[in-house]
């Protein structure tokens, strides 16, 4: 699945649009590597996400094209 996608159903990131920008600006990487809106997630992978000073660092849990609202959080793992 895209990184931008990933992040919308998720919920890490509300908008896919704004995913993008933040890929698009370095703000996102994927296994310690800046990543692109289009680069591929698979479970297992460690995302950090720069929010302004703050950095949040999850590890992909599952991976699904659709998700109930709260459902979103068992698809990542804050570490």
């Amino acid at each position: 699945m895209r990184l931008d996608k990933y992040l919308k159903v998720s919920r890490l990131i509300k908008r896919r649009t704004v995913a993008n920008e933040a890929a698009d600006a370095g703000r996102i990487s994927i296994n310690g590597k800046v990543a692109k809106a289009s680069a591929s997630v698979k479970p297992g992978d460690k995302i950090t996400i720069a929010f302004g000073d703050k950095e949040l660092n999850v590890e992909v849990l599952s991976v699904a094209e659709t998700v109930k609202k709260e459902d979103a959080k068992l698809m990542y793992k804050e570490i």
